[in-house]
């Protein structure tokens, strides 16, 4: 079974992602900020990360960027799911070193389309 780590500082997302990502099959871990992010990623070795960016202390561009820098965790594909819907953020987000940039509110068919696409399960 693969894992997805959703990374969100909102219950509700979490919850949200948590249920649509079990019902095709995942296993999901969670982790509420930037900083734990990266701890999880390092021990879990996820197959996939759910990137919020707006979280208190390191927000999620930062926390994709260090994923990508590390060579433990370089391999593991970042989906960034935000409200910020701008080009730019966009752009800036894929800089960082994500695979996919999706905006919120966020379609459960969308979302599993993606995740299965880059986990090569389409």
């Amino acid at each position: 079974m693969q894992t997805v780590l959703i990374v969100d500082d909102s219950p509700t997302e979490l919850q949200a992602y948590q249920d649509m990502l079990e019902k095709h099959g995942y296993a999901v871990e969670q982790a509420t900020d930037g900083e734990t992010s990266l701890k999880k990623a390092a021990e879990l070795k996820p197959d996939l990360i759910l990137m919020d960016v707006v979280m208190p202390g390191m927000n999620g561009f930062q926390a994709t960027r260090q994923l990508d820098k590390n060579p433990e965790t370089a391999d593991i594909p970042v989906i960034i799911i935000t409200w910020k819907d701008q080009e730019t953020d966009k752009v800036w987000g894929l800089r960082q070193g994500a695979r996919d940039y999706v905006v919120k509110p966020v379609k459960e068919d969308d979302l599993i389309e993606r995740v299965n696409g880059l986990l090569g399960n389409a």
